[in-house]
Formats: C-alpha cells, structure tokens, sequence
C-alpha cells in the first residue's frame, strides 16, 4: 500500500502521541507500506508554525527532514496535475491544505492516513 500521512497524522507519529487509531500506527509501521509526506503538508507546518499556531520544539527547517528520514518517510513533491484537479474538487472541504492533499492523494493513486471525515466524503482512499 501505498499511504500519505495527513499533516496530523505526521505530527502524531513524530510526538508520539496516543491520538494515532491503531489501524493507522499498524499501517504506518508496516515495512511493506511505502509512507509519504506531502510537500503541502511541510507548508502547512511551517506556515503555522510562523503565525504561532503551532508549537514545535524546534524550526520545521530542522524537524520535519530529520523526522521524515528517522521514520523511513519519502517526500511527495507538488506537481502541477495535482494543483490544477482542486478545480474539479466539489468544494465540500474548505482548509486548502487538506483539499491539495486529496488531488495528491487521487493523482498518484495514494491512500490517506487520516482521521478528518470531511476527507473521507471524496473519492479518495483513506484509511484511519
């Protein structure tokens, strides 16, 4: 399986934090499992990490490259098919991070690892 960790579930794995569904931290941890965090979701930590939204030990410049490689987490680079399918994406999601991440998700033929039900309203694999 092939999965993209939604920002949250990223943050959760790298605390270790208790928020993570077993289903997901089995998946997660699943050697066959190819995982990915998207580049939109780096973007989204590090903007709120500016605004002071979201408290972080450490510079997401510093966290998220040395958490990503201490968990075995490839990066999912932004292509322009995933920006121009938000288009056609019904507009039942608002947060613009979560939406690019379901064009991802769709596009490379990824599943999501997320709690959000609003993501799971697409046509979008998810798994939580």
């Amino acid at each position: 399986m092939r999965l993209v960790l939604d920002t949250c579930s990223f943050l959760w794995i790298v605390s270790g934090s208790g928020h993570l569904s077993s289903r997901a931290r089995t998946l997660f941890t699943d050697p066959q499992n190819d995982v990915f965090l998207s580049a939109v979701s780096a973007w989204e930590i590090a903007f709120k990490w500016s605004l002071g939204k979201l408290p972080l030990p450490e510079s997401p410049a510093t966290l998220i490259p040395r958490e990503r490689s201490r968990h075995g987490v490839s990066v999912l680079a932004l292509g322009e098919d995933s920006t121009l399918a938000v288009a056609r994406l019904p507009n039942m999601h608002r947060d613009p991070f979560d939406r690019i991440l379901v064009c991802q998700a769709i596009i490379e033929g990824l599943t999501i690892l997320t709690p959000d039900p609003l993501v799971a309203q697409y046509p979008v694999a998810v798994a939580w």
